[in-house]
């Protein structure tokens, strides 16, 4: 996987604030960062979806295996 540093970082941010949101955290991403989550999505980590205006995050199976090999705590879906 091919992931750039800033888009790693994003991940682990949607990763660690995913407890405080169900296990589906908030997606709120600059201009800047719209590419990272799209490469994000793009690397089949998460996928998004839209309730209400406000976009939330799916982890995927693959992004629970990502997360492991970055030592970040599972979640408890």
């Amino acid at each position: 996987m091919n992931l750039t540093a800033d888009s790693i970082a994003l991940f682990k941010y949607l990763w660690r604030d995913a407890p405080d949101w169900s296990g589906t955290p908030l997606v709120e991403v600059s201009k800047e960062e719209r590419g990272n989550l799209t490469q994000l999505k793009r690397a089949k980590l998460l996928t998004t979806t839209v309730s209400e205006g406000n976009v939330f995050a799916y982890f995927t199976p693959a992004g629970h295996a990502f997360a492991a090999t970055l030592g970040l705590a599972p979640l408890n879906d």
